[in-house]
């Protein structure tokens, strides 16, 4: 950025009195430009004010006008230098990731708070904060996706009007802060080699104290590299 570094700043000559003698000062002046005030049936003293403001203004004045040009110039720069392509390795990063919550998502239904608030008979104006309220309370986990907090069936009882399973809350409370809620979702949508090969979605009702060790182990993993 060197070039829009150099851009220079212009000095400033103010330069007052009758028109003979301005005429007189300009001979000399071959490289430059002028701007000229004439001030009709002004006084000396008024002159003399006017010229010393023009002096103190004029700057400030020039300042601005700089600026503004250095930072057209520099948005010229910014938009014709190419960018810059991210690292190799972080778009197989985020390729592996996108695969990942591709294959979530078609790994179980999955709700929002509406649709959810609806299945659970909550009505009333505030009945899509229910789900929400679980959420918070640590009893359901949530993704967001394309804006919206979506919630797994697999989490919900049915016999129970789709509240959120007790077996859940004890995982979450197991993962606490160290997985958001995407990273718990393709956890349990993923082969577990601690419950030999399985999927913890799958087992979560049916031995949920081993999801539960499995989860345990996870983060273990996680907080010691």
């Amino acid at each position: 950025m060197a070039a829009i570094s150099e851009l220079s700043f212009p000095s400033v000559e103010p330069l007052a009195g009758p028109a003979i003698e301005v005429r007189e000062r300009l001979k000399g002046v071959d490289n430059g430009q002028i701007v000229a005030f004439l001030l009709e049936h002004a006084s000396k003293s008024t002159t003399s004010a006017f010229e010393e403001t023009m002096r103190l203004i004029a700057p400030i004045i020039l300042r601005k006008l700089v600026a503004r040009d250095t930072a057209t110039l520099e948005k010229l720069v910014d938009a014709l230098t190419p960018t810059v392509s991210p690292p190799k390795h972080l778009l197989v990063e985020a390729r592996m990731n996108a695969e990942a919550r591709k294959a979530v998502l078609e790994s179980a239904e999955w709700i929002n708070a509406a649709q959810l608030s609806e299945l659970a008979g909550f009505v009333g104006r505030n009945a899509s904060a229910q789900p929400n309220k679980w959420k918070r309370e640590g009893r359901i986990f949530a993704i967001r996706h394309q804006g919206a907090d979506l919630f797994p069936d697999y989490a919900l009882d049915v016999e129970r009007q789709f509240r959120p399973i007790d077996e859940l809350a004890p995982i979450l409370h197991a993962f606490g802060e160290q997985l958001d809620g995407w990273d718990i979702a393709i956890w349990f949508a993923s082969a577990n080699s601690f419950l030999g090969g399985a999927c913890p979605k799958d087992l979560l009702t049916s031995v949920p104290e081993r999801v539960l060790e499995a989860a345990q182990d996870e983060i273990a993993g996680v907080l010691h590299g």
